[in-house]
């Protein structure tokens, strides 16, 4: 399903211009959209889910019309927050990780999800960056002489396996609190000590002319104000013929029950209103704005949840999470 898809794109896009001043709405793909842009509605919440008087936020009932009404994002504009940098992040988004910022390393706290997926993420990432750059995925440390930026690392859950499989890691967020927590857990390993961890963005390793053989963004898309101009920092932090890892969920009905109704509201595996539906991004608006970053995406997988094992697995169905590898033109 992922490679039928992935061939659909590509022959869609053949038919349009990419334009590189996209708007955060992504108007310019609206062709390409093949899920319907019109929200779902609110869905019912139980009062043992919700509790007493507990309304759903604004993220439960999104419109994408509505998503960008609190207006365009200035990159010049500074973050609220004293213990951030300026970041494509909306300043909302900033000051919601902020407030959590303490429980990364917490395998049963808000973070729970990321922990249970990191084993399922790092074999995707594992087997797409071995085959691009020919390495042994059998090694114990299969990365030796990579050099690898995680943006938006948070609390460095998947910069710590990345530094173990011999990369050079640089892990940078936005938000200071993610950094001094990544910084005091990888130094409690002399492997992960060497990871460089910086309070900063994409944007501003552009600035400082930083280049990586891989860029590595998991859950961070479907929260920056403009996810075209968020690519195209990403791209040009990528060597030519470099390799992009970007993760997201897709903007579907089941995502939107499952990810958000289900994960924040019933199974309370993140805290209420984590996510917005309506900046969730489907699986061909991605391909066409790493298209216009000049990334080509190679690969596409989902992640499917199996409740009975309580185990995230690799799969064709990209109706809700999904990640996705591709790679820079050397032009």
């Amino acid at each position: 399903m992922a490679s039928k898809l992935l061939n659909r794109v590509r022959a869609l896009s053949a038919r349009l211009k990419c334009q590189r001043t996209l708007s955060p709405t992504l108007a310019a793909f609206t062709p390409s959209r093949l899920l319907s842009d019109v929200a779902p509605r609110p869905l019912p919440l139980p009062a043992t889910a919700a509790g007493a008087g507990d309304s759903p936020p604004a993220s439960a009932s999104p419109s994408p019309q509505s998503s960008g009404s609190s207006g365009k994002f200035d990159h010049n504009a500074k973050s609220s927050s004293s213990s951030s940098v300026r970041s494509s992040l909306k300043d909302p988004e900033l000051a919601k990780f902020s407030a959590i910022a303490d429980t990364w390393w917490d395998s049963e706290g808000p973070f729970k999800p990321l922990h249970r997926m990191n084993p399922t993420r790092l074999a995707f990432i594992r087997s797409t960056l071995c085959r691009h750059f020919g390495k042994d995925p059998s090694s114990a440390r299969p990365f030796e002489g990579l050099k690898i930026v995680d943006v938006g690392c948070g609390g460095g859950i998947l910069s710590e396996p990345l530094a173990r499989m011999g990369a050079s890691v640089i892990g940078v967020d936005a938000v200071d609190k993610n950094i001094k927590i990544a910084h005091i857990h990888a130094a409690l390993d002399p492997v992960t000590s060497t990871i460089e961890y910086c309070c900063t963005t994409a944007e501003k390793l552009v600035e400082e002319q930083r280049k990586f053989d891989a860029v590595i963004s998991l859950e961070v898309i479907e929260h920056v104000a403009d996810p075209a101009e968020f690519c195209k920092s990403l791209s040009a932090l990528t060597i030519p013929e470099g390799a992009i890892v970007i993760s997201t969920i897709n903007r579907s009905m089941r995502a939107y029950a499952t990810a958000i109704v289900a994960a924040e509201y019933l199974l309370r595996w993140l805290p209420k209103g984590t996510h917005q539906w309506s900046s969730f991004l489907t699986p061909e608006e991605l391909v066409l704005i790493l298209q216009c970053s000049s990334i080509c995406v190679k690969e596409m997988a989902g992640f499917v949840y199996n409740p009975l094992t309580g185990r995230w697995s690799l799969s064709d169905d990209v109706g809700v999470n999904f990640i996705a590898f591709g790679t820079k033109s050397s032009q």
